[in-house]
Order: structure tokens, then sequence, then C-alpha cells
């Protein structure tokens, strides 16, 4: 599908009023004024919403989605990418670690408002994101009206060192229930990525499999921001990436793509007679 690229700027409450820049690309379809598309809020990584991300969330509109890429870093300044360079990621670090909990969380609901006041958009809401943007997709999922977050190599979860005073309350959550029986989760992580390493992998994956939280869990042969077209320091695996995309995108489709009415009860194993 076409794609058309625009932007809202949204009001923020704990940043006293002041917007956040949340851009939107939804598909555009030609003789169709009264289309309707789910959405799909889509958290980038340190840089804010860069030429990659960009290109990642135009790809998922041009499937048939309404994404949603907030500008993380309104606090501190405008909504420009921050340069993939040395001063550029230790200025993107030192405000991960600066930013509150409660910042982030007030910028996932207003991404999520945002979409569905959206005339173009059916109310039905995924989300994604990479690196921080992955931590926060999977905080998003605590939303009931998120059905479904797929996030890539998420990092601060398994050490529960996001935000101010760099101790969040992810995997709390999850152990006090409040992820389980909500929308399907898909965990993403390369097995030579330094970021989360295998210990911190095997807490986050005990952690939703002890609370029911319906998780697919990838371990993959890659590193940290594989899926990052630019910049990535020799580590973008376009195969590897392309593949990955096509998953995330099945879930989508059968998550928020389709309306299915409501979940009845817990998954079963379904019997086969030969």
């Amino acid at each position: 599908m076409l794609i058309i690229k625009t932007y809202h700027d949204v009001p923020s409450v704990l940043d006293n009023g002041k917007p956040i820049r949340i851009f939107v690309i939804a598909p555009n379809v030609p003789g169709y004024p009264q289309a309707k598309f789910p959405g799909v809020v889509c958290f980038s990584e340190i840089y804010q919403v860069t030429g990659p991300v960009e290109r990642f969330a135009g790809q998922i509109a041009s499937h048939g989605y309404i994404v949603a890429c907030p500008s993380t870093y309104h606090e501190f300044e405008g909504p420009e990418p921050i340069p993939y360079d040395t001063e550029g990621t230790d200025r993107g670090n030192n405000y991960k670690i600066e930013k509150t909990v409660a910042a982030y969380d007030e910028d996932a609901t207003l991404a999520i408002d945002l979409l569905c006041s959206l005339s173009n958009c059916n109310g039905r809401i995924a989300a994604t994101g990479m690196c921080l943007g992955g931590h926060l997709a999977f905080r998003a999922a605590f939303d009931h009206r998120v059905q479904a977050s797929v996030c890539f190599f998420a990092t601060d979860i398994h050490s529960a060192t996001l935000g101010k005073g760099k101790n969040d309350d992810s995997l709390v959550r999850v152990r006090k229930g409040d992820m389980t029986g909500k929308g399907e989760l898909v965990m993403i992580f390369g097995k030579q990525d330094t970021h989360v390493p295998r210990e911190g992998r095997d807490v986050i994956r005990k952690e939703l499999e002890d609370a029911n939280v319906i998780t697919s869990f990838l371990e993959v042969q890659a590193q940290h921001a594989f899926i990052r077209d630019e910049s990535s320091k020799g580590r973008w695996d376009a195969a590897l990436t392309r593949s990955l995309f096509s998953f995330m995108m099945e879930v989508f489709e059968r998550t928020v793509g389709r309306d299915l009415g409501s979940r009845d009860g817990a998954l079963k194993p379904v019997e086969h007679v030969c």
C-alpha cells in the first residue's frame, strides 16, 4: 500500500503541558476515504525517530496499519533524531536514565490515545520497538488496549534499570499479574547481544512463563541492533530482519488485523485424531 506521513503535537501532563511530537505513518488507499486500519505504536531506540526507525514503521504501515512513533525525549530536546555517533549515544543514554518511568508510560498512553482518536483507526492496537523501544513496547503490553507487543532486543528489563533512579518495575508488575490475561507478547533477542546476556534472557523468560503470559521467546544468531539498516557497526542482518519482520506481521495480522472477538479462556492444545 501507499503511505502518507504526518505528525501530531500532543500535550504532556507530566511535562507541564509541553507537547510530545508523535509521528504518524498511515496507509493511503485512493478512492476509499472511509477505510479504517489497526494501529501500531512503534517505540524507537535512544536516538529518537531516526531514518531506520521511520523506514521500519513505514514498512508496517504499508501492510495496512497506522503507525505512531513517539519522540521519546521531548522533555529534553526537539523531535529531531539524535546522531548515531559517540556524542549522540552518550546523550541518548543519559536521557534514558534521566526520564522517569512514569513519563515513559505517559508517552505510551498518549500514543495509544492518539491512534484510537484517529478517524481512520479501528481501535485495534499493537506495539513494537527496538532496544529502549523494545522495553517500552514491553511496558505498553500492560495497557489492556494493546493486543500484541513485539519487542526487539529490549534492554534493561532483566536488570530493572530503566528510567530515573535506574529502578523500574517491569518484571515486578509481570510477577503481580499485570500482564497476565492480556495481549500476546513476542520477545526477540540476539544470542550475541552483550546488552542482554544469557542470564538476563533466562530471567525474563522465567518471569513471563511463571506469570502465564502468552509469550513467544525467540533467540537468534545475531548481535544487538541487528535490524538497524544504518550505522549498525557491522551488526545489521538484512535477511534475518526480513524473516523476523514477517514473523511480527503474522502476529499483528492474527491479533489486531482480524477481529476474532474476545478470547475464550486459556489457550488449550488442539487434539488431532488420526
